[in-house]
């Protein structure tokens, strides 16, 4: 707290340190800086300093200054000769909040106690951004590959999109690449220096969903113990992704289309909306202009998100991509596992390119992991990647060689994804599992 007042110092420090861990006061200005290099998270700054002064002018100054030193410091003025006129000033010029003097105690400490928390959020959004940019550069083997025509189709489709703010919906099969197809679009935008925050809403549950999404305020419900910023606040500025979005239950898509339209959220708990500034992308496996049309998808809702639409490819549709994939592959895990780099038969290259992949680019993937770390020998041949009865052209068949459990769940649940193009709800279902736990068996056989 910076003051020229000896007075006001101390009666604000007897109060301030009962409630935060570290208070320090200053009564001339010039002493701000080193205390901004030597750390701090907010100020409490007098806006007159000189002899009869008034104007407010030294804060407007100081403000200034200080932004420039930090600018997520979070200033919050004080006077005792505000008005309206002057508070409107002070926040467009950056500063947080605005206290008249002599102030109310339980006011001074709410104010401070929010100024704390917006410094967190700030941080851990920066945090955010940082993690984001660092995953964009470094994510290893998880470039776009493919020249096919259909591929093709989609570069194009990104490359108009992306220099736009407009909302993008990605459809595909699980397995196909859309987040990957998402971030193509955010690193080829305006907003690539910002985050992108990718949200599975087929693992949200419908009770933590708001939360999840708007956040909520302290004592907004029984665990709510600290005021949390949802994913549209935490990635406002940049790019949010909404994965699975065909699996929003119908009365929540009122929610989620009302923030879009309104461009603002409501924290559970809270008595205002917050702005938010967007690029929404989603994705889904599901029809949703068929679930439209039997009522489980809002028309109105499917109108806002996909105002360009990419629809990707199956493995099995790009089939010319497949030995550029398994090259890419092979690359990848034999760096990653410290592997010399091995070649594929002619013989396998075929198999591989007969093969349907239910599972697609990712099962792709992860058949070519398995190999590269199972086999001792430079080649790669066919039953490096398929089991005995899958390698003569068994697809259809359960290999009764091995009836290991695992090994026999594994291909159940294989020809059920097939048997359902992917739709991991209506394989689920007829399992007789939950989503979750299919996707816990997907995620530990690489399907």
């Amino acid at each position: 707290m910076v003051d020229d007042d000896p007075g006001v110092l101390t009666a604000a420090k007897l109060l301030l340190k009962r409630h935060f861990a570290v208070v320090q006061t200053e009564s001339d200005p010039e002493k701000i800086p080193p205390l901004l290099e030597a750390g701090c998270d907010v100020v409490l700054l007098d806006m007159n300093f000189a002899l009869g002064a008034n104007t407010g002018a030294e804060g407007f100054a100081w403000l200034e200054r200080i932004l420039a030193i930090d600018p997520a410091i979070v200033v919050i003025l004080m006077t005792a000769y505000g008005d309206v006129a002057t508070a409107v000033k002070a926040i467009k010029s950056g500063a947080t909040d605005f206290v008249l003097k002599p102030w109310q105690n339980e006011k001074l400490i709410a104010t401070v106690t929010a100024a704390l928390r917006l410094r967190d959020s700030r941080a851990e959004v920066e945090s955010l951004r940082q993690r984001n940019r660092e995953l964009g550069t470094g994510r290893a083997g998880e470039r776009i590959i493919g020249q096919s025509l259909a591929m093709a189709r989609v570069h194009t489709l990104v490359r108009r999109a992306a220099p736009t703010d407009a909302n993008v919906l990605i459809l595909g099969e699980n397995g196909t690449g859309k987040e990957l197809i998402a971030r193509a679009v955010h690193e080829q935008s305006s907003r690539a220096r910002e985050v992108f925050l990718s949200v599975d809403l087929g693992a949200v549950s419908e009770q933590l969903f708001e939360s999840e999404l708007f956040g909520h305020k302290r004592g907004a419900f029984t665990d709510a113990r600290d005021d949390r910023a949802g994913r549209f606040q935490a990635a406002s500025g940049g790019t949010l992704f909404l994965d699975e979005i065909g699996n929003l239950p119908l009365h929540l898509q009122g929610k989620l289309l009302r923030a879009l339209e309104e461009r603002a959220v409501t924290p559970l708990g809270a008595d205002h909306a917050v702005p938010v500034d967007v690029r929404l992308i989603s994705a889904t496996n599901m029809p949703l202009a068929q679930m439209c049309r039997r009522g489980e998808f809002r028309e109105d809702l499917l109108y806002r998100i996909n105002t360009v639409e990419i629809p990707l490819p199956p493995l099995r549709e790009r089939v010319e991509d497949i030995a550029p994939l398994v090259d890419h592959f092979i690359d990848v895990y034999a760096r990653k596992y410290g592997l010399d780099r091995k070649h594929v038969t002619a013989g396998a290259l075929k198999r591989l390119e007969a093969h349907a992949w239910p599972g697609n680019v990712r099962e792709l993937r992860h058949a070519v992991e398995r190999a590269m770390i199972m086999s001792d020998a430079p080649v790669l041949d066919v039953h490096d990647f398929f089991s005995t009865s899958r390698a003569a052209g068994g697809d259809d068949e359960l290999d009764l060689d091995d009836l290991k459990l695992d090994a026999v769940e594994h291909q159940v649940i294989r020809k059920v994804l097939a048997k359902h193009a992917g739709n991991v709800s209506r394989a689920a279902r007829e399992l007789g599992i939950t989503r979750a736990s299919l996707y816990r068996r997907m995620e530990k056989y690489g399907l």
